[in-house]
């Protein structure tokens, strides 16, 4: 019987809410990205935690977007987001906008206003800067902070009417210029932006801070356990004072520690410029850290929620060994991936004594042994066949258990072959490996007796299809580039791709899909990429079957 698995510290918050009938016992989550890129793989953590939360407790999961920034929000990265939550298996009951509660948090902001809690600001942003002192210094009061009600009132009403420009007011809370917590130094709520929104067009010219919509967006959908990352519990202060001061539905903050991974850059701003300056070839590059460059790449959900799974939820920013998401990619892949053969390096293999009068012969191939109801496929075979370059040594020292002169090997799922010459060219390259098989090895029916300690994989020449590959690595040289004082362009793995434009694959690949996974034997995980087309087939390497930077490491 398998051990239970021990809550992680929300998960006994919740079930001591639950059992003290805090909110009825009910459990309401959201999800509230903000619509300015494309979701990392950062963003996968707290998917899997708000939305799990919310099915292991029979609740509900908002998806909520938090656009109060319009200069940076686009249509394409609300649609983004939505299929990447689909992606990953999950789905919201609610699909909500912060730009729904526009008027509501206009009245919210009036309220604070003739409730003497809020106050319009003339001072520039460095202005109120200087006077919002230190951590271990009082700030000072600005002279807009004595307005009273009527005045304030008059001004934000004229903010909203769009009589001033960017920059000239703001509407900040009143609250202590002499708290211990900087936040809580009269924050400003609302700001002018005379920029068009992509849900509410021009009809706004004023728009609410994160801090104060997120909160009060939160109150108004009902959310039970608002669920944030480490770096919000300065801000928590002031989502309980604006909620207080309110008198609304009383959501809770709660923190945990963001996924921070090795060689892995979580910031939307730092992958932007990666975007806009054409280092990587778009958002979905199967480079990027984006959850829609690791779809295109050949992830899998399920190997991503098992990531998130396995590092689970802490209190405190540690840095997770991106080798754990390739572990469990690796062992995902591994049992759904269908076993093809292709070769990237080709050199050819005449096998010498082949009979004349057959001119192709079909074996069987397992599509994968780790799942028996995948069942076999048909691999053509001839007297030519196509191997890797590096299978083929001509000196090669004792412990070398692949080709050679005089030196025997199987080929995969076909028979066993022993090389007695080869070729070169005029420059000394390998150009023809030349062999003769033993018609009674064949895999399945083998009475040769013969036993070799290689297997090398090969592509029948006659039926061989071309397909360029894509190697992917990782896109960084340093293992914290969000910590790394070099330009971004200064710490790019310059080997992060290398494409094989006519790398050899078998014919059964030519009926490849999107959706499959394949095991390219011997080389890795691969997967049909988006831009594949029936002529010009494109497939990338998802991950090796090994963890190459490890062994480098090691060295």
């Amino acid at each position: 019987m398998s051990e239970e698995k021990s809550l992680n510290f929300i998960e006994e918050i919740i079930e001591k809410d639950i059992e003290n009938n805090v909110h009825n016992g009910w459990v309401q989550t959201r999800f509230p990205p903000e619509p300015n890129g494309y979701l990392h793989i950062g963003h996968s953590k707290s998917i899997c935690l708000n939305f799990g939360l919310a099915k292991k407790y029979y609740g509900k999961c908002n998806l909520r977007f938090d656009d109060t920034n319009p200069e940076k929000e686009e249509v394409e990265y609300v649609e983004s987001i939505k299929e990447d939550i689909q992606w990953l298996g999950f789905q919201w009951d609610n699909e909500f906008y912060a730009s729904d509660y526009f008027d509501k948090l206009y009245d919210f902001a009036v309220t604070l206003i003739k409730k003497g809690l809020a106050y319009v600001e003339d001072a520039s942003s460095e202005e109120m800067a200087k006077l919002k002192g230190t951590p271990t210094a009082p700030g000072s009061d600005s002279p807009c902070r004595s307005r009273n009600v009527e005045e304030n009132l008059d001004l934000f009403t004229r903010m909203k009417n769009g009589e001033y420009a960017d920059g000239t007011r703001v509407l900040r809370a009143k609250i202590d210029m002499a708290h211990d917590n900087m936040i809580m130094r009269d924050p400003v709520i609302y700001r002018i932006k005379h920029t068009e929104h992509h849900r509410t067009g021009n009809a706004w010219c004023i728009y609410p801070m994160y801090d104060f919509a997120h909160g009060q967006s939160d109150s108004i959908e009902e959310i039970t356990h608002s669920i944030c990352t480490l770096e919000f519990i300065p801000h928590r202060d002031l989502y309980n004072w604006c909620i207080e001061k309110l008198e609304i539905f009383p959501s809770r903050q709660y923190e945990f520690a963001r996924l921070n991974m090795s060689y892995t850059l979580m910031s939307k701003r730092k992958l932007l410029t990666l975007v806009n300056e054409k280092f990587v070839e778009g958002w979905d590059d199967p480079r990027m850290p984006t959850i829609s460059g690791f779809r295109r790449r050949g992830y899998t959900p399920e190997s991503i929620r098992e990531f998130c799974d396995k590092i689970g939820v802490a209190k405190r920013d540690n840095m997770i060994d991106t080798s754990l998401l390739d572990f469990c990619l690796r062992d995902h892949l591994n049992q759904i991936a269908l076993r093809r053969m292709a070769v990237l390096d080709p050199i050819k293999l005449v096998i010498t004594n082949y009979p004349a009068h057959i001119t192709e012969e079909f074996l069987e191939a397992e599509n994968n042994p780790e799942d028996i109801e995948a069942g076999y496929r048909s691999l053509p075979f001839g007297n030519e066949l196509w191997i890797e370059r590096t299978d083929f040594m001509e000196d090669a020292p004792k412990k070398y258990f692949r080709l050679g002169p005089g030196l025997q090997v199987r080929l995969k799922s076909a028979y066993i072959v022993e090389c007695h010459d080869f070729k070169k060219d005029e420059a000394g390259q390998i150009t023809e490996v030349h062999c003769r098989y033993f018609p009674e090895s064949k895999s399945g029916h083998d009475t040769s007796g013969i036993k070799v300690k290689g297997t090398i994989h090969w592509v029948s020449c006659a039926h061989a299809k071309d397909a360029e590959i894509r190697l992917y690595d990782r896109l960084f040289t340093v293992e914290n580039p969000a910590a790394s004082e070099e330009e971004l362009k200064d710490i790019l793995n310059p080997d992060s791709l290398h494409i094989i434009p006519n790398a050899k694959i078998e014919p059964a690949l030519l009926n490849a899909s999107r959706t499959d996974k394949f095991q390219f034997l011997r080389l890795g995980y691969f997967c049909l990429d988006k831009n594949s087309v029936v002529d010009k087939l494109i497939f990338n390497r998802t991950v090796g079957l090994k963890d190459s930077w490890a062994k480098e490491n090691k060295q």
